[in-house]
């Protein structure tokens, strides 16, 4: 089933991003949400499933709405 949560470096590896990335994102309000402890961001699983699948696309049409937000 793998881990509960991933931190930061593991899910930017998982969507091979940059960390830098993710820490973009956290400041605008995109991405999973993730509960921040003693200064260390974790991301729950379930949270990181829930928004892939809320990035699923139909078309490219959604694609170049979703990208255009972010």
């Amino acid at each position: 089933m793998g881990f509960a949560h991933l931190n930061q470096k593991q899910l930017a590896a998982r969507w091979c991003t940059s960390e830098a990335t993710l820490e973009r994102w956290r400041s605008a309000g995109i991405g999973p949400k993730f509960p921040k402890l003693c200064e260390r961001v974790l991301y729950r699983q379930a949270d990181i499933e829930a928004y892939e699948e809320s990035c699923l696309a139909t078309s490219t049409k959604t694609v170049v709405a979703q990208v255009s937000v972010s």
